[in-house]
C-alpha cells in the first residue's frame, strides 16, 4: 500500500481498511514514514486509541505510532501534540497486557524528546509510571519506565519526589542487587537524593531504605556501588547523629572499606568520605577495636602500596 493511499484509509476508510492501513504502516521503510507523517497519518492514529474497532486494530496503532516516532525528533513532537500521552496513561491503568508494554515503550521514546518532557510531567505521568513500577510486570517493562522517570526527573515536582524514592527503593530491596535494574533505579534515586532533601528523608526513612543502599554498597556493580556510596553519603552527611547509627547497624563499613579500595574514582572518594563520619573516637569495648581495624585499613589503603589479599583479610575481620 503506497503511502498516498495509507493516508487515505486513516482518513477516510472504515475500521477494516484503518486496520490495514495501520499494519501498513509498520512496513514502511524510514523515509516511507516521514512521508506518511508529513501528510497527516499521526492524528487518524492517535485518534484509533480512543474507539478502537478491536483489541487487534489498537495494538496496530499503537505499534505505528511506535515505528513513526523512533528516531524522529519531529514525529515525537507530533505525536505528543496530538494528545497521545493521556491516551497511552489510559492503556497502562487498564491493566491489558502486552498493552501496558507498548504504551510504556512509547512513553519512553516521547521522553526523549525535550520538548515533551513538561507536558508529559504534569500529565500524571510520573504517578501512573511510580504505581506501574511495583506490579508485576517484566525486568524490561521496569527498566522502560526507569528510564523515562530519568528522563522526566527534572519536572518531577517536589511532592512527587518523595513518592517516586518510595518506588525505587522497594524495587531495589525485592531484586538482585547486582542486575542492571538496581543499576539503573540507583542512578535515579541519587539524582533524585541530591536535587530533593524530601527524596532524602523517602530513603533515609523507610524502615527498608538503608538497608537496601548499603546491601547495594556490598552487591551491585560497580556503577551501582559508586551511586549507593553517595546515596549514603549525602544521609550521613545530611544529619550524622540521626543516621551515623541507621547505617553502621546494617554493617556498612566492610562494603564501604572494599569500595574505597578497589571502587570507581568518584566511588573511593565518597566511601573515604562516609568512613571519616562513621568513625566515632568515643566508642567503647568492641565498638572501638572496630574503629582501631577500620583505622589500620583506611591507613593500609591511603598508604598504597599494600597487597589486595592483605587489606582484604583485614575488611574480613570486620565480618567476625
Amino acid at each position: 500500500m503506497a503511502e498516498v493511499a495509507v493516508v487515505e484509509a486513516l482518513l477516510f476508510g472504515d475500521d477494516g481498511a484503518k486496520a490495514a492501513a495501520t499494519e501498513a504502516v509498520i512496513h514502511l521503510t524510514n523515509k516511507q514514514r516521514h512521508k506518511l507523517a508529513d501528510n497527516g497519518a499521526i492524528p487518524p492514529l492517535v485518534s484509533m486509541l480512543h474507539n478502537p474497532p478491536d483489541f487487534k486494530s489498537l495494538e496496530s496503532a499503537l505499534f505505528a505510532l511506535l515505528s513513526l516516532a523512533y528516531g524522529s525528533e519531529r514525529n515525537k513532537i507530533r505525536i505528543a501534540k496530538s494528545g497521545a500521552i493521556p491516551l497511552f496513561l489510559n492503556l497502562i491503568r487498564s491493566q491489558i497486557h502486552p498493552l501496558i508494554d507498548h504504551a510504556i515503550a512509547a512513553l519512553l521514546i516521547l521522553s526523549s524528546s525535550s520538548s515533551n518532557k513538561r507536558s508529559m510531567a504534569t500529565s500524571g505521568a510520573i504517578e501512573t509510571l511510580n504505581q506501574t513500577l511495583l506490579q508485576n510486570n517484566t525486568t524490561q517493562v521496569k527498566l522502560d519506565i526507569i528510564v523515562t522517570l530519568h528522563n522526566l526527573s527534572p519536572y518531577i515536582p517536589t511532592f512527587l519526589s518523595s513518592s517516586t524514592s518510595s518506588s525505587l527503593i522497594h524495587l531495589i530491596h525485592e531484586s538482585e542487587k547486582s542486575s542492571k535494574l538496581v543499576e539503573k533505579s540507583m542512578c535515579l534515586l541519587e539524582h533524585l537524593s541530591s536535587s530533593s532533601e524530601i527524596a532524602l528523608r523517602a530513603i533515609s526513612s523507610t524502615e527498608i531504605g538503608i538497608r537496601a543502599v548499603v546491601e547495594s554498597v556490598e552487591e551491585g556493580s560497580k556503577q551501582c556501588k559508586e551511586y549507593a556510596v553517595g546515596i549514603l553519603l549525602m544521609i550521613c552527611e545530611s544529619s550524622r547523629e540521626r543516621y551515623r547509627g541507621m547505617i553502621l547497624c546494617e554493617g556498612a563499613i566492610p562494603g564501604l572499606l572494599q569500595v574505597s579500595l578497589d571502587g570507581t574514582r568518584r566511588a573511593k572518594g565518597s566511601a573515604k568520605s562516609l568512613l571519616r563520619l562513621l568513625r566515632d573516637c568515643e566508642s567503647g569495648g568492641g565498638e572501638r577495636l572496630k574503629n582501631v581495624v577500620v583505622e589500620e585499613v583506611m591507613g593500609e589503603i591511603y598508604r598504597g602500596g599494600t597487597e589486595v589479599g592483605m587489606v582484604e583479610e583485614m575488611i574480613a575481620r570486620l565480618t567476625t
